[in-house]
């Protein structure tokens, strides 16, 4: 005996995009449009060098004008795209998701980088920077942000040692094969 097992309501498919990922993808969407309008702003304004009788077609801007409309225009679909999906318990699920421990971790990388970019980078030695920076990186992430957490006494060689390779190797690799000169 065969029984009826439809039901009136559709089920979710695997493929079908997660209500969060819809509202960040809106999210995405407006800062798209916002840089690429800056960056279009910035393009127009830039000097066109007209006394130097530059070709139009090479003049400062064209391409950075030209990448911010194609910017804006992605920018405006996939907000539209958003905006026609429905996601039921989006913002709820998204929030979520911005205060998980995944999130502290990229926004512990970010943190680091700028530190290393912006503050180590041209006040210190290029190879101190980058030993301080990877020092603090493997400490961050293996005794902090880690699960389970690795005691500090265990992680502190090897973090100390890491450090000593890279900023040794990096600095070499940089300044003898590519004759780059560091900061």
């Amino acid at each position: 005996m065969a029984t009826d097992t439809s039901t009136d309501t559709p089920t979710p498919s695997d493929d079908a995009p997660q209500p969060g990922m819809i509202k960040a993808d809106l999210l995405a969407g407006l800062v798209f449009i916002v840089l690429g309008l800056a960056i279009f702003y910035g393009a127009w304004t830039m000097d066109r060098l007209e006394v130097r009788r530059i070709n139009p077609m090479t003049v400062p801007g064209l391409v950075p004008g030209l990448l911010s409309i194609a910017l804006t225009l992605c920018g405006t679909i996939l907000a539209f795209r958003s905006l026609r999906t429905p996601a039921v318990g989006g913002w709820q699920q998204l929030s979520g998701a911005l205060v998980s421990g995944a999130a502290g971790r990229a926004l512990a990388v970010m943190l680091l980088a700028l530190i290393y970019t912006l503050g180590l980078i041209g006040t210190l030695p290029f190879w101190a920077a980058t030993g301080i920076f990877v020092f603090a990186f493997i400490l961050v992430f293996e005794c902090w942000l880690a699960t389970p957490r690795q005691p500090l006494l265990r992680s502190l060689p090897w973090a100390l040692g890491l450090a000593l390779v890279t900023a040794t190797v990096v600095t070499l690799v940089f300044e003898r094969a590519f004759l780059v000169r560091l900061p």
